[in-house]
């Protein structure tokens, strides 16, 4: 493969990522079944996401309608070509597929949607990246089986998973199974475990560890079969997993600390490890012998893991976390908050900017997989105000991005890092998944929508549109 000037390959698949239930709204549209996401009432920053038994009268819900991407894709995918996209990084809403998740066959109306939107991406010479599975579960399927608790779950997944494999054998090369799959890692907040998982559980159950440890195997088991089958459908598919990449530090160079960062870094890495390597490493199988989680593992399993590694490494990049042992954690156990770092700033959603640790994680994922690399999410959330001539100017999200593309230039041309491409979040403004806000906009392209659901929902482009249009055109040679 030839390189550019940047020292990246000729065909790296610059883009921009987004899931579909933080975008398309039309919740209900052409057949749509509900999905947890529509149970996910609106927070903010500091004020949880209530995730509610059933959508509720009263309760403002924003993933309902979200941009109306499902009736603005085509002209949100142009202005995605006007930048110079070479990929699109979505989902596909399960739920527009199998409305309650467990039905024998698909619902046409669904599968339609993304034949269209997946022409029209191809219409400008955009490749199509898709997650089968993004914070979008069914919700009957949590009613029913309690989400990834229980193991018939697997079968219905794999048959989803499946359909849409046939359907886009064409349309679709790159895939990825589960969006950050180790997110649940936290099992003690309800959005992650619920999102991941689809357990739904009060705060505090003293069940929740052992239930999200058997439930993400459950859901690495899928993963592998998904991945086994996708490649008989089309060889040259390339199925991914997808994890969010927050490499945690030691606060101080103290061996507790250092200990604790590394214990850390094995419970919320495990899941890419099964999936990269298709197997348990051995510190978690030491740790499930001693504490008698993950009971349901069979044989069966065991092969269908070896058999169903993925093709390369997709993850989010957002920020790093920092870690110190304490005297009341001498086993290492990692469930707690992270420290502060005291060489770090923080954005105003309190979240680390650590450009550094980017290519620390792409050094970290190298050594330890030895597969192709994707960064499927990367981006700062941030307030943006409309000047009165209509201009959108966001430097600080110029910064921030930049900052992150010369670290991974870095990784790719001085650490020899496998790289495909990079996406950042949010390409154009979105419901945060975390708070359900649109004030916290990651886009490159701002959409006149406030947080209690007003506005036009008019298109407009930001500095930041301009900027990353210049930086694929040279193929990211010119980052001023």
């Amino acid at each position: 493969m030839t390189t550019t000037k940047s020292g990246l390959r000729s065909d790296f698949l610059w883009g921009g990522a987004v899931a579909a239930h933080q975008l398309e709204g039309g919740w209900q549209a052409g057949g749509k079944g509900v999905s947890v996401a529509d149970v996910m009432t609106a927070g903010e920053n500091g004020v949880p996401r209530e995730i509610t038994a059933g959508v509720l009268a009263g309760k403002n819900y924003p993933n309902h309608d979200a941009i109306d991407f499902y009736h603005h894709y085509r002209e949100d995918i142009k202005l995605f070509a006007e930048m110079g996209f070479k990929c699109f990084r979505t989902s596909i809403a399960w739920t527009r597929i199998f409305p309650q998740g467990d039905e024998t066959e698909p619902n046409e109306a669904g599968l339609k949607f993304y034949d269209e939107l997946f022409a029209t991406c191809h219409q400008y010479g955009i490749e199509p990246v898709v997650t089968l599975a993004h914070f979008e579960m069914p919700y009957h399927l949590i009613e029913k089986y309690g989400g990834w608790r229980d193991r018939k779950v697997i079968d219905f997944f794999v048959h989803y998973a499946e359909t849409v494999f046939k359907r886009y054998r064409n349309k679709v090369k790159y895939w990825m199974t589960f969006n950050e799959i180790n997110n649940q890692t936290a099992y003690d907040n309800q959005f992650a475990i619920a999102t991941d998982s689809g357990i739904v559980l009060d705060p505090g159950d003293p069940d929740a560890e052992a239930l999200m440890y058997q439930a993400a195997h459950y859901e690495v088991v899928a993963s592998a079969l998904a991945v086994k089958i996708g490649h008989k459908i089309n060889p040259a598919f390339k199925i991914g997993n997808m994890i969010n990449m927050t490499p945690i530090y030691p606060l101080t160079a103290k061996p507790a600390d250092v200990m604790q960062a590394e214990k850390a870094m094995q419970r919320r890495y495990w899941f890419s490890d099964v999936q990269a390597w298709g197997e348990y490493p051995r510190n978690m199988e030491a740790f499930f012998k001693r504490t008698g989680f993950r009971a349901d593992i069979t044989l069966e399993d065991r092969e269908v893991l070896r058999d169903g590694t993925v093709d390369y490494v997709g993850f989010s990049y957002y920020n790093s976390n920092t870690v110190a042992a304490s005297a009341d954690n001498p086993t290492y156990h990692y469930a707690g908050e992270a420290v502060t770092n005291p060489y770090l700033q923080t954005s105003e959603w309190d979240w680390p900017i650590d450009p550094e640790g980017l290519r620390y994680s792409l050094n970290w994922l190298q050594d330890r997989y030895h597969k192709p690399m994707m960064i499927v999410e990367n981006g700062l959330g941030a307030r943006d105000k409309v000047e009165a001539d209509g201009a959108i100017h966001d430097p600080y999200r110029i910064d921030y991005l930049r900052a992150h593309v010369e670290q991974m230039i870095k990784a790719v041309t001085e650490d020899g890092v496998d790289l495909l491409g990079y996406t950042p979040w949010g390409c154009i403004d979105l419901v945060s998944a975390g708070t359900g806000q649109m004030s916290k906009r990651y886009g490159f392209i701002y959409v006149d929508k406030d947080d209690d659901g007003n506005g036009t929902l008019s298109r407009s482009k930001k500095d930041s549109f301009y900027w990353y249009q210049k930086v694929i055109k040279t193929n990211g040679a010119d980052l001023a």
